[in-house]
């Protein structure tokens, strides 16, 4: 970002540079927002301060899935009509979302918060691994020796090198902590290297109707 306007305010120019630091946002863009919120009446900017603060302090993960919620559980894992013994597995709450929107999947989800890229030094340790194996586990007040009720384990990761890694990393991980369960993938609809967030409707349909066993 090339040096602010000396004449501009302390307030502007802080201003200026927070919105440079979003992403897809530059210098002019960030000039052209910040001029924008203070040509704005004073209640329209400060509506704008009290969502962003409503986000910080209300949006969080779900106990269950982590998913981003505003409630514990989501709404998701609190729907009973849901169909609780399929969970799918994806890298992030976006991916989540753009799954729901095909209307097809009537499941349950688990969001994993990243996925295992060692380049970046992103290990399964800093994913929800754990808390996926747990969710596979008898209730606490279940006879000894039953099943957790999970019968498929769907693998949504993105098609990419990181995210083929991580879904060969489960599929390890689940065939030794859950080797009763059925572990799956989504078809290849969805090209190599495409991220989840930027799939059609349609394609994600197609992948999630024509997913297979691993």
């Amino acid at each position: 970002m090339p040096p602010p306007n000396p004449h501009y305010t302390d307030s502007l120019r802080s201003l200026m540079e927070l919105f440079a630091r979003l992403p897809g946002v530059g210098s002019r863009s960030a000039e052209r927002m910040a001029f924008h919120l203070l040509k704005a009446s004073r209640e329209d900017a400060l509506k704008l301060a009290d969502a962003i603060r409503a986000v910080k302090d209300q949006v969080k993960h779900c106990s269950i899935c982590f998913n981003l919620t505003e409630s514990d559980p989501c709404s998701i894992c609190a729907d009973e009509s849901r169909d609780h013994s399929m969970i799918c597995v994806v890298e992030q709450p976006k991916d989540l979302l753009q799954l729901e929107s095909t209307g097809i999947y009537k499941g349950v989800y688990h969001v994993l918060l990243g996925r295992i890229a060692p380049l970046e030094n992103v290990t399964p340790s800093d994913l929800t691994v754990p808390q996926l194996l747990e969710r596979l586990k008898p209730s606490a007040d279940a006879p000894p020796g039953s099943a957790s009720g999970v019968r498929e384990i769907i693998l949504a990761t993105n098609p990419t090198m990181e995210g083929d890694g991580t879904a060969l990393y489960l599929q390890q991980e689940l065939s030794f902590a859950a080797p009763h369960i059925a572990v799956t993938r989504l078809a290849r609809g969805l090209p190599a290297g495409a991220q989840i967030e930027y799939s059609n409707k349609a394609i994600l349909a197609d992948a999630i109707n024509g997913r297979t066993k691993v």
